[in-house]
């Protein structure tokens, strides 16, 4: 009798710690589930550089020294001037506004720029010009107005460039008051960029 009174006893204390910590881990699943979980990290655009110029290097990620004055070589066999600097950037990179203004004319030049992109300034005196585009911003459009670090699109190899070496065709072209998106007279955007005044 009393083996059997005591056998119970131990199932009943067995059954009841059993019930109690059963009850503690479903209370902690509870509350885990319950809690607020963490934001997805999610990773900020790197703020543009600033040239004293007021330009803003218009590639991400890039700094003022590691760009390359590439305005006067030849291209096209020494045929013509480049006018332009070439910012060498991985494809997909993003291309931003180098100064504020409005997309005047989104372009493919399949033999040339590839996929191009004019802003042309507030004032109509300047035009910022973007070549070689793997792709245009999203939602991206003619007429559009844009601030200064705005995207217009990413590094790629479009149109002539070379496929092994993606890169941003960057011109900067002054404007008479009735010249067309592609008319300019070519200005280099090198010192401008890298760190001295604008010109007059």
């Amino acid at each position: 009798m009393r083996k059997l009174v005591l056998g119970a006893v131990i199932l009943i204390t067995v059954a009841v710690i059993g019930f109690f910590v059963s009850m503690f881990w479903i209370s902690a699943s509870v509350e885990e589930a319950a809690a607020p979980t963490a934001a997805p990290t999610v990773a900020r655009p790197v703020a543009p550089q600033i040239a004293p110029s007021g330009l803003a290097i218009p590639v991400a990620g890039v700094r003022a020294e590691q760009l390359a004055d590439t305005f006067t070589q030849a291209r096209a066999g020494g045929s013509r001037p480049h006018d332009a600097i070439d910012i060498m950037a991985a494809r997909g990179t993003p291309v931003i506004a180098a100064a504020e203004g409005f997309v005047e004319k989104l372009f493919l030049s399949r033999g040339g720029g590839g996929i191009t992109a004019y802003v042309r300034s507030r004032d109509r005196r300047w035009t910022y010009y973007y070549a070689h585009l793997d792709a245009y911003a999203p939602g991206l459009r003619e007429g559009q107005r844009i601030a200064r670090g705005d995207p217009i699109g990413t590094v790629g190899s479009t149109g002539n460039a070379n496929p092994a070496g993606p890169h941003l065709h960057f011109a900067i072209h002054q404007m008479a008051p009735n010249d067309r998106w592609y008319q300019g007279r070519a200005i280099n955007p090198y010192p401008l960029l890298a760190g001295r005044d604008p010109p007059r």
